[in-house]
């Protein structure tokens, strides 16, 4: 098994570590310090040596922050964590904040005292949100105060090592691109830009500029490190001390070298010195890094990280290692809601679903001879009221049993060489109710409104994401989260700049992978969600238009329950797209089942 099923947190345990922190805090002269939920690469997936937010509060989710003053401590978390970290931490240590309402800076700006002097570590926190802390607290005539030590890894006593695994090569036929000509590409736009270098901090744009993957974090094939990469002269990857393998080091010997993690700073500032031009993502990059920078006599240059779009804009092996991945995963998806299926109501768990699906993706990939690499995040398998928790993680402590007359929301993906996948789907288990077909078919027409759009260039995802919420509108509903999120190829699950969302910012282009998951929950009763995964198409011309417009491409290859579709409030186009969809399902999944497997799937996907 990927995944494992302990109890990730110890809310009994904050109230002692907080006491320990307080008082370090107090013998520095500090009024309070900032826990984020982050490594010095600010990547969504940390090793076990960066969970110091979830050592220190007991909260496990992917995004927050612990604001831990003398006086008080707050957690700061997103729509889809505001129930687990009610859950997870203790209510007698922790108030939980909204990270989208008032986030840490704007609690400080209305809240610190002034005079205050508030800690935080600058390799856990973005140059951007260093920035506008700082201002925050200027504001409130406090002082944002750098640290050279976390003060969590003194007082966390058995705190994990630093990740060191063993990289590997990731295939050309799957790259599609050598990694020579991107770093050519970077080294160009440095050169044009009078930059002496930039640093690639983010560890999916060092994996896709080299053409690596590793396994240094959870489900996410990647290599922890940073690239320096120079407009003239050799570049040089920073890594902690690890074996390497002949392979990686052939690969490697004429794009870069390779150097001690603990050597980035000294080469970065001796580019620096003098008024050297550094140009940094001040989105992605540490804080620390402008700090090394500056101190030297440097310049910090703002400049986007140079391998984000080329790596977000798939090229045409990507795309069809995705293509691929997608069929293979519907072949693992027919076979397990297929086995769901045949479960009677309360004789199976939310364990024993997540087991069974990460096993029959095994099956696929090895018989296909791509095997299994990873789960692409901790299965979301989510029965009744679980369902309601958007990122719900099931524990040996929290399983639960899947009743008759719930909904029962699997959220999953996997991690293949030539892909990943993510793929929700919501089934009833026993006999659904009219209210959860309603709340069912709102969701579905939102997926298949955005799956049907057509758009020009330049169109942002916060353009887009209305689109899947119209119907939830109309109805006096909505959900906690963003329509969809970036998927990478073979690296992140949830990739960046593209993004469904209200905070979606960027242009969608052609080969950017994107999720489409709208969603609805009922606290306390059930939870639906409906995702696939999907591709922007080049700009087409349209018959009888005047202006070429992009549209989407489904990858995901898998079957909506018949039973919660609502037909009645199906319009006649989304139940024409829904047949087409369900006879492609059927065309390109039915042939590679057995019988048993290929007759359920036919009467799941048959015309409404």
């Amino acid at each position: 098994m990927f995944q494992s099923f302990d109890t990730p947190s110890e809310p009994a345990q904050a109230a002692p570590r907080i006491a320990r922190l307080r008082a370090w805090l107090a013998a520095e002269g500090l009024d309070g310090f900032l826990v984020p939920r982050a490594d010095e690469h600010q990547g969504e997936y940390v090793p076990a040596r960066a969970e110091r937010l979830r050592w220190l509060t007991g909260f496990s989710g992917s995004a927050g922050v612990a604001l831990v003053l003398a006086d008080g401590a707050h957690l700061f978390v997103d729509g889809r964590y505001t129930l687990q970290a009610r859950q997870q931490t203790d209510p007698a240590v922790f108030s939980v904040e909204s990270l989208i309402d008032k986030p840490p800076r704007v609690w400080l700006a209305e809240n610190a005292a002034p005079g205050a002097r508030i800690g935080f570590d600058p390799w856990l926190h973005t140059v951007a949100e260093a920035g506008r802390l700082r201002a925050a607290l200027d504001r409130a005539q406090g002082t944002l105060v750098a640290l050279d030590t976390n003060p969590v890894d003194l007082i966390w006593d058995d705190q994990p090592a630093p990740p060191a695994a063993t990289a590997r090569v990731h295939p050309p036929r799957h790259a599609g691109q050598p990694a020579d000509e991107k770093l050519a590409a970077m080294q160009a736009l440095l050169q044009r830009e009078t930059l002496a270098c930039t640093v690639l901090t983010d560890p999916a744009s060092l994996a896709w500029t080299f053409n690596l993957r590793g396994a240094d974090v959870p489900h996410t094939p990647l290599l922890l490190g940073f690239a320096l990469i120079r407009a003239e002269g050799r570049h040089a990857l920073y890594l902690e001390p690890r074996a390497l393998g002949a392979e990686v080091e052939a690969h490697l010997a004429p794009l870069a070298e390779v150097r001690p993690r603990a050597e980035l700073e000294d080469a970065l500032a001796a580019l620096a010195a003098g008024g050297g031009r550094v140009g940094l993502d001040p989105d992605l990059a540490a804080e620390r890094l402008r700090l090394v920078v500056e101190a030297t006599g440097g310049t910090v240059v703002p400049l986007p990280d140079p391998a984000r779009l080329p790596r977000a804009t798939k090229n045409a092996a990507e795309l069809a290692g995705a293509r691929d991945a997608h069929r293979r995963d519907g072949v693992a998806l027919a076979r397990f809601l297929c086995w769901l299926d045949a479960q009677p109501p309360g004789t199976t768990d939310e364990i024993a679903a997540v087991t069974r699906l990460e096993a029959l993706r095994a099956e696929v990939g090895k018989a296909a001879q791509m095997p299994l690499r990873d789960v692409a995040f901790d299965t979301i398998s989510g029965s009744g009221p679980h369902g309601a928790i958007i990122h719900y993680r099931v524990s040996e402590t929290t399983n639960r049993t899947l009743a008759a007359g719930e909904l029962f929301l699997v959220d999953s993906g996997a991690q293949y060489e030539d892909g990943t996948t993510d793929v929700t789907r919501t089934v009833p288990v026993g006999a659904p109710t009219g209210e959860m077909r309603r709340h069912y078919t709102i969701v579905l027409k939102g997926l298949i409104g955005l799956s049907q759009m057509r758009f020009p260039p330049g169109t942002r995802g916060m353009d887009l994401d209305p689109i899947a919420r119209q119907n939830h509108w109309r109805a006096g509903l909505d959900y906690g989260h963003g329509t969809g999120h970036g998927v990478g190829a073979y690296l992140s699950v949830h990739e960046g700049p593209q993004r469904i969302a209200r905070t979606g910012s960027e242009p969608l282009l052609p080969g950017m992978i994107l999720s489409n998951e709208p969603g609805y929950y009922r606290e306390g009763h059930y939870g639906i969600r409906l995702e696939n995964l999907i591709v922007v198409r080049p700009e087409e011309p349209v018959p009888g238009g005047d202006l070429p417009m992009h549209a989407f491409e489904t990858l995901t290859l898998a079957p909506f329950d018949r039973r919660l579709i609502d037909v009645d409030l199906l319009a006649p186009g989304e139940r024409a797209w829904l047949d087409a969809y369900h006879a492609r399902v059927l065309a390109e999944i039915g042939p590679q089942l057995d019988d048993a497997v290929r007759a359920w799937l036919e009467a799941a996907c048959a015309p409404l």
